[in-house]
């Protein structure tokens, strides 16, 4: 007992001056190797592994835990862990090629017994570094994850207050003064994994558009994407959106969740432009799945007539009531006829094409104009009925009629 408390004593005694010197003077030249990493983040490693040489001592405990402690400080302070190994690494090999206690024996067992010693302390400590580096990251990830979903959730809604807003949003990159607009990503099934998607999503984005002003997160299922609209190459009216794309080709390349449809909301100035893309792009999605469109990528300015149709839902359901509920007492119901007006206003007006469409006849296209003529008193072939009729289309389309009953219109 006597004897190990001894030896207690003199591992815990201080260094002399001579051998501080010397093991600062390692530490230094380690610091520098490592691209000047702080030498505090060594604490008493140098100590242990000179101790360790001399008396074969293992590291307590204690010694380890502060190690650890240290690797948390290097994630911390932002120092990458690759920097910080390198540091530990450094410092070890150092201390080794001048080690008083080696470079004096010509013994080769007491070198061979100081070198293992020396890598066991190395093996203990530089593992329990790297194990509070990474506990540490994923603080930090898991912390910033939970401020970043905050504040896209802030940004989304709209009614945040905007001083608030605009300090969160710094650390992140955003300038909530520039101009954005919002992507929506569904999957079609649920994501077993939402985190190797934003991974995805990010590094393509982050490569394209840099990763200032960019943040990818996920909503309410979505996954979800604010860019900057001037940085997206964001294509004139009526063309396919850059961002869309981008977001739609990488999502497919995933393992889970094809086929994807993603949704652009239009770009807008300012906080409260984000959370009126965010809606657009809501809009735009619910709005593809009611007209069961095969695009992938949709974007709300192409679909603006439908938002005008529904800003006034009393007008449309009355139109689509007056107009097409007589196709209801067609042979098989108003559908077939429905898809058949779809085709031809889709077509300009062409029956053949229509009918390649349908998979139909000609004369099977050629009937069905003549029966909804007859039903409705609308002739979709005279330009004075088009209109209306294609009109009272849309309107079905975004009500979902026949498959949904149609609201009350008061």
């Amino acid at each position: 007992m006597a004897d190990s408390s001894r030896r207690r004593d003199a591992a815990d005694a201080e260094p002399p001056p001579a051998q501080q010197a010397w093991l600062a003077d390692v530490a230094t030249a380690a610091a520098a190797d490592a691209g000047g990493v702080p030498v505090q983040l060594l604490g008493d490693y140098l100590p242990m592994l000179a101790d360790a040489a001399a008396s074969g001592r293992r590291p307590r405990r204690a010694e380890l835990d502060a190690v650890g402690r240290l690797g948390r400080q290097a994630a911390e302070q932002g120092i990458s862990a690759g920097r910080v190994v390198q540091l530990y690494l450094s410092s070890a090999r150092r201390l080794w090629q001048d080690l008083p206690a080696v470079v004096r024996s010509r013994d080769s067992e007491v070198v061979r017994a100081a070198a293992a010693a020396v890598l066991h302390v190395i093996d203990d400590a530089v593992a329990t570094l790297a194990e509070g580096y990474a506990l540490a990251r994923r603080d930090l990830v898991r912390r910033e994850e939970a401020l970043r979903r905050e504040l896209i959730d802030d940004l989304l809604r709209g009614d945040s207050d905007l001083g608030s807003l605009v300090e969160r949003a710094e650390p992140f990159g955003l300038d909530l003064a520039r101009v954005h607009q919002v992507a929506l990503a569904a999957p079609s099934r649920r994501l077993p994994d939402t985190d190797a998607a934003i991974s995805a999503l990010e590094a393509v984005i982050f490569d394209r558009l840099g990763d200032r002003d960019v943040l990818v997160a996920t909503k309410e299922g979505l996954l979800v994407v604010l860019a900057p609209a001037e940085a997206t190459g964001t294509a004139p009216a009526g063309h396919d959106n850059d961002l869309g794309q981008l977001m739609h080709g990488e999502l497919n390349r995933l393992r889970h969740g094809r086929p994807w449809r993603v949704a652009v909301g239009r770009p807008h100035p300012g906080l409260y432009g984000i959370a009126r893309s965010y809606e657009e792009a809501r809009e735009a999605l619910t709005m593809a799945g009611r007209l069961h469109t095969d695009k992938t990528v949709v974007t709300a300015h192409d679909l603006l007539v439908y938002r005008v149709l529904l800003r006034d839902q009393p007008a449309i359901v009355d139109l689509v009531s007056a107009v097409l509920t007589p196709l209801t007492q067609a042979r098989g119901g108003p559908a077939p006829l429905l898809d058949t007006l779809d085709a031809y206003f889709a077509t300009g007006g062409v029956a053949t094409e229509s009918a390649r469409r349908l998979h139909v006849s000609v004369r099977t296209v050629t009937y069905r104009l003549d029966r909804i003529k007859t039903l409705t008193g609308y002739d979709a072939v005279d330009p004075a009925h088009r209109f209306t009729l294609q009109a009272a289309v849309l309107g079905a389309k975004v009500l979902n009629w026949p498959l949904e009953t149609l609201p009350s219109s008061t």
